[in-house]
């Protein structure tokens, strides 16, 4: 297990419920959130990202202050979102280090940071905690790969600002794959990506649905000690409380929720924004979290 700091420990309870386990509302995307409001006139692409900034902060407002963690990006979020005094005193910050989309490097996917943005700027931002994405075939990637050289030095990075971070990563289908071999070997990929992410040094892991209650036991047996939350992936939110019921039972730290509980409760109008959030995806946020902390 990759021991945990005294700062680490602190950021790692801020990001967790009375019970003990993690509980993050995500909300760093920018297409995705453009997205699911789909009663804007011109479409996504007419959103503008003054509404979109709006949009992140009446999430914010009215769901995410009810949860002990927000995501949010440093593109369009922040700082406005703690400059302006929307991010509620109780409510911790993760802040999503990845530039939107990848780029492919023979046949592999790899993210991007956002311009400027380091464990130095996390912290000026206002962060309590940094994320990053990172793309992983394990299955082509092992400990000496580009990957696995980007994830231990983001550990140490983050480590020597005093900065826990929270190591997300996303396995995907190559090329030349096909549908029914990449669904075969899913649940290995997820678990041996956070087998290598945990080799780099990695202390906090935000991973997939592995697909079952034998996989997810695969998985906290590669994590080895370290805790994990499984993401949303654009589930509904039904389908998610049922994976993470299952994920908790075999292991999992907690869950980090995006458009699971929002996708369908953002809207162009700040009004119908307001409802939404309130009648339909903060319940969502409640069930949750009951079902988080029900677990052992």
């Amino acid at each position: 297990m990759n021991s945990l700091t005294t700062l680490e420990r602190r950021g790692m309870s801020a990001i967790s419920t009375p019970g003990g386990h993690m509980l993050i509302v995500a909300a760093d995307q920018r297409n995705g959130m453009k997205a699911a409001m789909t009663d804007a006139p011109g479409g996504a692409t007419g959103i503008s990202t003054a509404e979109l900034a709006h949009a992140k902060a009446d999430l914010v407002t009215y769901l995410a202050n009810n949860a002990p963690a927000i995501l949010l990006d440093p593109e369009v979020a922040l700082p406005a979102i703690v400059d302006q005094g929307v991010l509620g005193r109780n409510t911790a910050l993760v802040v999503g280090m990845d530039a939107s989309g990848f780029e492919t490097i023979d046949g592999l996917r790899y993210t991007r940071y956002v311009d400027g943005v380091t464990p130095r700027r996390v912290r000026e931002l206002g962060g309590d905690v940094a994320k990053m994405l990172f793309y992983t075939r394990p299955d082509r990637q092992g400990p000496d790969s580009l990957v696995a050289d980007q994830i231990r030095e983001l550990v140490k990075a983050c480590a020597a600002e005093g900065l826990l971070l929270i190591v997300e990563l996303l396995t995907y289908r190559l090329e030349d794959e096909s549908d029914e071999d990449y669904r075969a070997a899913f649940g290995t990929l997820v678990a041996d990506g956070a087998k290598l992410a945990v080799e780099c040094g990695s202390k906090v892991l935000k991973l997939q649905y592995p697909g079952s209650a034998q996989a997810c036991q695969a998985v906290h047996e590669a994590a080895a000690g370290v805790p994990w939350a499984v993401l949303s992936a654009g589930v509904d939110h039904e389908t998610f409380i049922d994976q993470v019921a299952v994920a908790m039972a075999n292991g999992a730290s907690g869950a980090m929720a995006g458009r699971s509980l929002w996708k369908d409760s953002l809207s162009i109008s700040a009004e119908t924004r307001q409802d939404y959030l309130t009648n339909r995806a903060l319940p969502r946020l409640r069930e949750l979290n009951a079902v988080i902390d029900a677990a052992n």
